[in-house]
């Protein structure tokens, strides 16, 4: 296990800049899921702590020593990407030997790390096959085996389950987090699924164009999101946000732009405001409940132990997540208070919370 700290890290394609001035620590056995949309920057930063890509300014620390022009060999990590990259000549038991192989170690070694590592990913079975001869999920095991024998400092993982099918990669997922609670060996997992973000982290890093966002847990960032961005990027469904006004005269409440009225944390806040609120945080109130408001269904989607409901309120739309089997059809009304406690106020100009 070791740390891995980057200091001011950055990373310039000629005149563009892509990562900005990143300072992150990632503590010895932690699991740091680095997320954001298509195109932040998290393959890249990866892909500089890898030594895959020079960085351009900035210093990259494993373990406290200085990595940032070390070759990627020489700094102790190992890499599990998107592309499974497994030799297709060889049979899992070979490819996973292949780096052992070409560290010079002798072949009773590569047969006991390879032994050790496809019996912790169950592929013990399948160590004469080939990869055309495997499922999806099986090769992926081959790439973390090949990755595992390594015995690494630090393992970085691409989005190594965007190719996986949906059940295959809630299995995955339970199987990695299996892995790392037994192995404790600290971890960058890059991914663009919130989910797998969510569900895997000790600690999420979120990034936008370059820069962090936020990071925090899981549930720090989905309980008090910085900015709007936080906030729609982690759940699903993503928070809902209502454009209001609250009055110098009435701060206790913001109001909606049809008149309706949200009660509100008394914070001393007054202005241009967005309102939101998690899908999961609706009751239904009868008509005339202080703090209620009322919208129309639009559409219903039920899912079997919950029901999700698409409503609209003016030009906005909301989803509410009821944890029921909801009894509604399109065109009914229904009247909505947020749960205490649980509405969230950021400016309306910068998205910041307040």
């Amino acid at each position: 296990m070791a740390t891995v700290e980057l200091k001011g890290v950055g990373k310039s394609f000629g005149a563009v800049n892509v990562i900005e001035g990143i300072d992150l620590k990632v503590e010895e056995g932690e699991f740091l899921v680095l997320v954001g949309p298509s195109g932040c920057g998290k393959s890249t930063l990866l892909r500089m702590i890898a030594g895959l890509e020079p960085i351009s300014r900035g210093e990259l620390l494993i373990d406290g020593k200085s990595v940032t022009n070390l070759p990627a060999r020489d700094r102790g990590i190992a890499m599990v990407f998107q592309s499974y990259a497994l030799y297709p000549h060889m049979t899992t038991a070979e490819n996973m030997a292949f780096s052992l192989r070409l560290a010079g170690e002798s072949k009773a070694v590569q047969a006991e790390k390879v032994a050790r590592a496809s019996d912790m990913l169950g592929l013990s079975d399948l160590l004469g096959r080939y990869p055309r001869e495997l499922s999806g999920g099986q090769r992926q095991r081959v790439a973390m085996g090949r990755a595992l024998v390594r015995e690494p400092q630090v393992f970085l993982f691409d989005e190594p389950l965007s190719n996986l099918d949906a059940k295959l990669r809630v299995k995955m997922r339970g199987e990695l987090k299996e892995l790392h609670q037994r192995l404790k060996t600290t971890t960058i997992y890059v991914t663009h699924d919130q989910i797998e973000a969510m569900t895997l982290a000790d600690r999420i890093v979120v990034l936008k164009d370059g820069f962090i966002e936020q990071m925090g847990t899981p549930l720090e960032l989905y309980d008090r999101p910085h900015n709007v961005f936080v906030g729609s990027f982690l759940g699903s469904p993503a928070m809902n946000f209502l454009p209001a006004e609250i009055g110098a005269e009435d701060m206790g409440h913001a109001v909606l732009g049809d008149g309706d009225r949200i009660k509100i944390p008394s914070a001393g806040l007054s202005g241009k405001v967005s309102i939101g609120i998690r899908p999961e945080d609706f009751e239904v109130a009868q008509p005339g409940t202080p703090g209620s408001f009322q919208a129309q269904v639009a559409v219903v989607e039920p899912t079997g132990a919950q029901t999700e409901v698409l409503l609209r309120k003016g030009a906005d739309e909301l989803t509410v997540t009821f944890p029921y089997r909801m009894k509604v059809d399109p065109g009914d009304q229904l009247y909505l208070v947020p749960k205490s406690g649980q509405v969230h106020i950021f400016n309306r100009s910068t998205g910041q919370r307040l």
